[in-house]
């Protein structure tokens, strides 16, 4: 919602006033990797090698989350120049990488968990405020010295504007009983998610974030939606 809003002027919908913002279930956060060939085996090692050579990175399409991760990733670290190349989905992504078309990419991490156990592909940091239990040794953009380096899919419950608040109540009470339940955390962690705080409070604060992170990402990677 909040890309969409970000990319197409033309949308005549609000996330903050057409919607009843109920919850935030999950984020999916993203990892930054590059293929093993790219002599770096740092995070700092790779902003050198990105300002010195002309390097490649892919996403999962224009305008995808891995894309906005990286327009906002290369704007807080002084990078220009490297190549964006979209590919049609995450998992043609990850093909990219380890074929070596492109040095770099954000992925989610259950497309490319094996790969860097196995040492196909490096990685360098965690797009999200903590780390992941499924990648616990992988450090976050901020541990590394970028403050406020917080960009996942959020994904959340909603309803449309004017739901009764006894229901709002209701659902948020059901979900967070749900969240807590030992095989939904274990099924989550196995897909790399990470729980979000209950509460409309939350969610709405993160939605207005998310709209004005992704508004500036635009901005300054020059994007334009289809």
């Amino acid at each position: 919602m909040a890309i969409n809003v970000a990319l197409n002027p033309r949308i005549t919908y609000q996330p903050l006033r057409d919607f009843t913002l109920i919850t935030a279930l999950a984020a999916v956060p993203t990892v930054l990797v590059t293929n093993p060939a790219l002599p770096a085996s740092s995070l700092s090692d790779f902003i050198r090698e990105a300002k010195a050579k002309q390097l490649a990175y892919g996403s999962a399409g224009n305008g995808s989350v891995h894309h906005l991760t990286m327009a906002v990733f290369l704007s807080r670290a002084g990078i220009d120049g490297m190549l964006h190349v979209p590919y049609k989905g995450g998992t043609a992504l990850v093909a990219a990488l380890l074929a070596g078309e492109v040095q770099s990419g954000w992925s989610g991490i259950p497309n490319v968990a094996s790969h860097i156990k196995s040492g196909k592909l490096k990685v360098f940091a965690i797009s999200t405020a903590h780390r992941s239990a499924s990648l616990p040794d992988v450090p976050t953009a901020i541990e590394q010295g970028y403050p406020d380096f917080d960009i996942a899919t959020v994904i959340g419950l909603q309803a449309p504007a004017g739901a009764p608040r006894e229901v709002v109540t209701r659902l948020q009470s059901a979900v967070a009983k749900i969240l807590r339940e030992r095989e939904i955390a274990e099924r989550m962690t196995n897909l790399g998610m990470e729980l979000r705080e209950n509460g409309t409070e939350h969610y709405a604060r993160f939605v207005k974030e998310d709209m004005e992170r992704y508004a500036l990402a635009v901005k300054a990677a020059g994007i334009r939606g289809e």
